[in-house]
């Protein structure tokens, strides 16, 4: 009988691994069977993802992830890897990669937790802060100032949980509007149906200085929230993990990140000490 439960409990352990493995995505060979990665990305995060104005993706995380296509392309063996492009917001791009949908996903999303139940993520590849944006006009010069007032914030966000939590702990009778865009949060700020807009600071700098918004906007200099942003990848496929983490280890060790950050954040200065130990600390040794 002992021979027996022993066998038996081998074999129900040797079955619950094989099922393990079975679960295990393997999204590299499914690349290169379909010679094709999708990819999901933000169309509204200026200067980390967005649509340029030959309607193609751009932005700094978007330099990032062509880095990253191209060494998956090598590691499958087809160079010129065809690139599906996904638009999404950030639950979409989550969903997406959570369903098998997209390969990847490159946006300005933030690491959490509870995002981790569902999906894994890369390397980091920026650091940032939530914060909020007002317009020239207003009386506000703090978050405390806001109680009363109407906040806007990207629905599905951390930055929106964040600001929740905030709200309920010391701004009475303030109001959260969730959007689902960018460009309507910041709609709503300048047409005066809304007191604020919170979102990641580079971002609400980024929407402060283009176009015709140069002298509309004020950022406040309070933080909300820390922000680590890192690639979504497919929960349990260390294949595909250790891909994207190569490549961003080549662009951090060789200097290139310099040229990116230069590119889409040169006119806002340096990277900070905490990106620049950021870039250091990624530079994963082979």
């Amino acid at each position: 009988m002992k021979k027996l439960f022993v066998g038996a409990l081998v074999a129900g352990s040797l079955f619950a691994t094989g099922a393990l493995a079975q679960q295990a995505p393997n999204t590299l060979g499914k690349i290169k069977a379909e010679k094709v990665i999708n990819v999901a990305y933000a169309t509204d995060s200026l200067p980390f993802s967005f649509v340029g104005p030959d309607k193609r993706p751009a932005g700094y995380s978007i330099d990032l992830c062509k880095r990253v296509i191209a060494q998956i392309g090598r590691t499958v063996g087809i160079p010129d890897l065809k690139v599906n492009w996904l638009a999404g917001s950030t639950p979409e791009r989550l969903q997406m990669v959570r369903a098998g949908k997209a390969d990847l996903e490159c946006g300005n999303t933030t690491q959490t937790l509870a995002r981790l139940g569902n999906v894994d993520f890369s390397s980091l590849i920026f650091v940032d802060a939530g914060s909020v944006i007002l317009r020239a006009d207003s009386p506000a010069n703090s978050i405390a100032d806001l109680a009363g007032k109407k906040i806007a914030v990207l629905k599905g966000t951390t930055t929106e949980k964040r600001l929740n939590a905030i709200v309920a702990e010391g701004l009475p009778n303030t109001t959260i509007v969730p959007v689902v865009e960018t460009g309507e949060g910041m709609t709503m700020l300048e047409s005066g149906r809304v007191d604020a807009y919170a979102g990641d600071r580079i971002k609400l700098v980024g929407m402060a200085v283009q176009g015709n918004n140069a002298g509309k906007f004020v950022l406040l200099t309070e933080e909300l929230s820390f922000e680590p942003y890192a690639m979504t990848l497919p929960r349990g496929d260390s294949a595909l993990r250790l891909e994207v983490n190569r490549a961003l280890t080549q662009v951090y060790q060789s200097g290139e990140i310099e040229n990116i950050f230069g590119e889409w954040f040169g006119k806002m200065g340096r990277p900070t000490g905490l990106l620049a130990a950021m870039f250091l600390l990624y530079s994963i040794p082979e």
